[in-house]
């Protein structure tokens, strides 16, 4: 799988703090959901983007090197998901899916991240349906499982377990508090 970005923003040559001046600019113009790449070669740009990232609710991905090129991924978070008020009443914590995959049990777990997201780790044999394609795809899913949906903090996997619920699914459990706090196996399909 390669990873796909919404939009490019080339901020090579430029020293801290312009490539965070023109990636805010630039993720202004962007939807909810979606990804920027954003091409730079200063070498303090990693540090600099995560904790912008963190600060403003918005998702750092990762980052990949080609040669002097720094690609860095970041995903715009939605109102909803800095919002979440009513959460799903089904959750189960990272410690439960570990000791699941651990007991070989058979689990159905469903990542509701941005394929850029799970391209940058993910739960081996976990499914990649991003939250934004659930309602067209959810028949890819079985009904009667038990659905362990899980995403980056548990608020879009809280949103896609009310989604799957509505549509008649028997079990759909929130994975809290999400990939950023898995400490089991991963995966990645980063093509380099």
């Amino acid at each position: 799988m390669s990873i796909s970005a919404d939009k490019v923003l080339d901020a090579k040559g430029l020293a801290c703090p312009m490539p965070i001046v023109k990636t805010k600019k630039t993720m202004n113009e962007l939807e909810p959901g979606q990804v920027i790449e954003v091409q730079a070669t200063d070498k303090g740009s990693t540090t600099d983007l995560k904790a912008w990232a963190e600060s403003t609710g918005n998702q750092y991905l990762g980052t990949i090197t080609e040669g002097d090129v720094l690609k860095h991924y970041l995903r715009k978070a939605s109102e909803e998901e800095l919002n979440n008020e009513s959460p799903h009443p089904h959750t189960a914590s990272l410690e439960d899916v570990l000791a699941k995959l651990e007991g070989n049990e058979k689990i159905t777990i469903l990542d509701v991240r941005e394929s850029a997201e799970y391209t940058f780790g993910h739960i081996p044999n976990a499914k990649s349906i991003p939250l934004g394609e659930l309602e067209q795809r959810f028949n890819e899913l079985d009904p009667e499982e038990d659905v362990y949906i899980i995403c980056r903090s548990g608020s879009r996997s809280d949103m896609a377990a009310k989604k799957l619920s509505e549509k008649g699914f028997k079990k759909t459990i929130n994975v809290v508090s999400g990939m950023k706090d898995w400490t089991g196996p991963t995966e990645t399909t980063v093509e380099k």
